[in-house]
């Protein structure tokens, strides 16, 4: 993705891409992010959403800047606690989190001139690394508070704060608690880049990044927190990139993971052009307006925004086509393609989860519970360098007759572990 991006504003790719992921941003921030300084910064946690379904298993979505990761170390340790063979065991979260800041540290000028990387594993030059929420993520405080006490350790320290609370001089960049000053070298931005004009000393997090005082994950690149990637995944003129890019084995392999998605364009295409792949009563679709008169069952689509808006997680701004009247169906439609240029919404098939029972614990009742649900899976991976460990798995379980399945008050929420398959008999 970040290779395609750069290739794309560079023109040597279809400048379509890079116009397609840079809509409705800010100049400043497409300009930060396409800073050659911070071209190979990538994020440091990836998460997949990943709903089970009758068929299998389809990625709703990918996420750099995820929430939950938290609770799943909570979760795990008390599993593995009471003797659950849960993936990524007790520690596996501050264990993969502590891996990618140490290698961020390793890669950074501050940390360079203060000790090598074997050094700073050591103890020497300890990085100081702070977790920036935002108040739009404020939600996750404790359980960020919860991990970070956890990940504190005499490698690396580790404390969380809002972003009213950093201060930078020419020396350093600085959490000031009271009287008390830390000087921190890492940053990890629990912010959503949406919320950017809103975000408190957003420009002077920006400037330490600029001037290397802070090395920060995940990179301040927007692009790469967009929805419409999947749409680019399956889009025909890019089959010869991904091909080239990923061979013919893990292209094939990811193909039925990642649901068929529109960028909902309302630009009009050429009496000839058709919208690749998308069908209605055995005809190709070629305007956006003949999904207007879709009936129920032949619109089974959700249509969400791309990325950059304050609708674009949580399910906030997600429709679903099926489960909506036929004028609002339309309304939603015309909506989407309206805001375009300002705030891209993608069109994507919808993926029913498979329904099945669970047990859980009624604390009202004090006793065992059984439920219908539908389930998505949640894994997380930390990035160091070319390596990839999977810290844990969060299951998040809802009520079957929930049409959009994610973290909500009445969820059952688990760590996953691995179940080996029974033996063949010989």
């Amino acid at each position: 993705q970040n290779k395609l991006y750069f290739e794309s504003a560079r023109g040597t790719q279809p400048q379509w891409i890079s116009f397609y992921l840079d809509l409705g941003k800010p100049r400043q921030l497409i300009d930060f992010g396409r800073m050659n300084r911070f071209k190979s910064s990538l994020p440091g946690i990836i998460r997949p959403d990943i709903i089970l379904t009758p068929e299998g298993m389809t990625i709703s979505e990918l996420d750099s800047v995820p929430g939950g990761f938290g609770l799943t170390h909570q979760l795990n340790a008390s599993y593995a606690n009471l003797g659950y063979t849960v993936i990524g065991q007790s520690n596996g979260m501050t264990a993969g989190f502590r891996k990618m800041a140490l290698d961020l540290a390793g890669h950074s000028k501050t940390n360079r001139t203060a000790a090598s990387r074997s050094e700073v594993e050591k103890g020497a030059g300890r990085p100081e690394l702070a977790m920036v929420i935002s108040e739009e993520s404020s939600d996750y405080r404790a359980e960020m508070g919860s991990f970070i006490k956890d990940l504190n350790g005499p490698d690396l320290g580790a404390r969380i704060c809002m972003p009213e609370e950093i201060y930078f001089t020419e020396e350093a960049v600085y959490i000031k608690n009271g009287e008390e000053k830390t000087p921190v070298n890492l940053l990890y931005r629990f912010l959503e880049l949406f919320d950017y004009k809103n975000i408190p000393k957003i420009d002077l997090l920006l400037y330490a990044s600029k001037k290397e005082k802070i090395i920060t994950t995940p990179p301040f690149k927007a692009f790469l927190e967009e929805k419409l990637w999947f749409a680019l995944f399956h889009h025909p003129a890019l089959k010869p990139y991904w091909k080239n890019e990923l061979g013919d084995e893990t292209l094939e392999f990811l193909k039925p993971f990642i649901p068929k998605t529109w960028i909902l364009d309302p630009r009009e295409l050429p009496p000839y052009g058709v919208i690749p792949d998308l069908m209605l009563r055995e005809k190709q679709v070629s305007r956006w307006e003949e999904l207007f008169d879709a009936g129920q069952k032949e619109r089974r689509f959700v249509i969400k925004p791309s990325g950059f808006s304050e609708l674009a997680w949580g399910a906030r701004g997600v429709k679903v086509g099926h489960d909506l009247s036929g004028r609002d169906w339309q309304e939603s439609l015309r909506n989407a393609l309206a805001s375009f240029y300002q705030n891209p919404h993608i069109l994507q098939e919808f993926h029913q989860g498979r329904k099945e029972d669970f047990v859980y614990f009624d604390e009202e009742a004090r006793s065992l519970a059984k439920m219908s649900g539908r389930t998505r899976l949640c894994p997380y991976y930390f990035v160091s360098g070319s390596e990839t460990m999977l810290g844990g798995v969060l299951a998040t379980t809802c009520p079957a007759d929930k049409k959009l399945v994610h973290g909500m008050s009445d969820a059952i929420m688990a760590p996953c572990s691995l179940i080996s398959p029974p033996r063949e008999k010989s």
